[in-house]
């Protein structure tokens, strides 16, 4: 018997997943940021420096993706990319003066995205939680 998309979890997931970029748009549009560039920037906010391949991990972002995001990100002016000067393999990636700034301007849209939910901040971080735990069991994060 077939089940209905509405009785899947993988379509709970997806259509979850489209509501919360379509809720971020807004709070983001101003700041002309994507969402994808929010991660980002948000992520070299708490550790400014990271390697192209450390911020790939974090993000869960493949190369084919990361690389033409982050030089999107350079065109804007709000990172630099550069080649580390002990492993010239690898390239880090700082935040410029204006990237810190827009860094300090996203510190209100994880509450304002909050409000929107309706959800109480531990059942916010109850579902975070069990969304990380189920999707490190489908796809654990590479090294």
């Amino acid at each position: 018997m077939a089940i209905a998309p509405s009785d899947m979890l993988c379509f709970a997931l997806h259509s979850t997943a489209h509501a919360v970029h379509a809720a971020y748009a807004p709070l983001l549009q101003p700041l002309g940021l994507t969402y994808p560039q929010y991660l980002a920037i948000s992520a070299l906010g708490t550790r400014d420096g990271m390697t192209v391949s450390q911020l790939g991990a974090e993000l869960r972002l493949d190369s084919n993706t990361l690389t033409p995001l982050l030089k999107r990100m350079e065109a804007a002016g709000w990172i630099t990319r550069s080649r580390d000067t002990r492993d010239e393999r690898q390239v880090r990636l700082s935040l410029t003066e204006a990237g810190r700034a827009l860094s300090l301007k996203l510190a209100d849209v994880p509450k304002a995205f909050a409000a929107k939910t309706g959800l109480q901040m531990s059942e916010i971080a109850d579902l975070r939680d069990i969304l990380a735990a189920l999707r490190d069991k489908l796809k654990p994060a590479r090294s």
